[in-house]
């Protein structure tokens, strides 16, 4: 596993996270985004639609568990899995459904759907860190790995 650490100053570092991540993925991917509440997971994943072609508002789904996104070139399932009592309703949501070769499903509070969901190809951690944020970014996937070397050519930090 590689692992990398960005310094997010502000939500514009947050949204330009995304927005490299966006054109690093040119294949079907299972993002995990762990944080605290307001630590920019949402924000994050704004960056990345908007990058992808996305005009409209990007809310998180706490109430709704997954909002679709159908794009030019992507289905994208956003899930924020907050609000879930057990991880077996994901099951009687269809979740198998949503994770294929033909989409990409970022995953907000992924703890919460541990045993039923499937492995995630990277892992961020968005973290408060003085007045702004950090991110941790770990790859785990051997397809995943080139990701993190697109994160870092913009940014001030060193791959683990």
């Amino acid at each position: 596993m590689q692992k990398l650490i960005i310094s997010l100053p502000d939500e514009t570092a947050t949204v330009t996270v995304g927005t490299i991540l966006a054109f690093a993925c040119q294949k079907a991917h299972v993002i995990y985004l762990y944080g605290d509440l307001g630590a920019g997971k949402t924000t994050l994943c704004r960056g990345l639609l908007r990058a992808l072609g996305h005009l409209g508002k990007v809310k998180s789904p706490t109430y709704t568990l997954v909002e679709p996104y159908i794009l030019p070139n992507w289905t994208i399932y956003h899930f924020d899995l907050y609000r879930l009592a057990d991880p077996e309703e994901l099951e009687f949501m269809g979740l198998r459904d949503y994770f294929n070769k033909t989409s990409m499903c970022l995953v907000e509070w992924p703890e919460r759907g541990r045993g039923v969901l499937p492995s995630a190809d990277i892992a961020l951690t968005l973290t408060y860190k003085g007045n702004g944020r950090q991110i941790e970014a770990i790859a785990i996937s051997d397809n995943s790995k080139c990701m993190l070397t697109q994160l870092l050519i913009p940014q001030q930090g060193t791959p683990s």
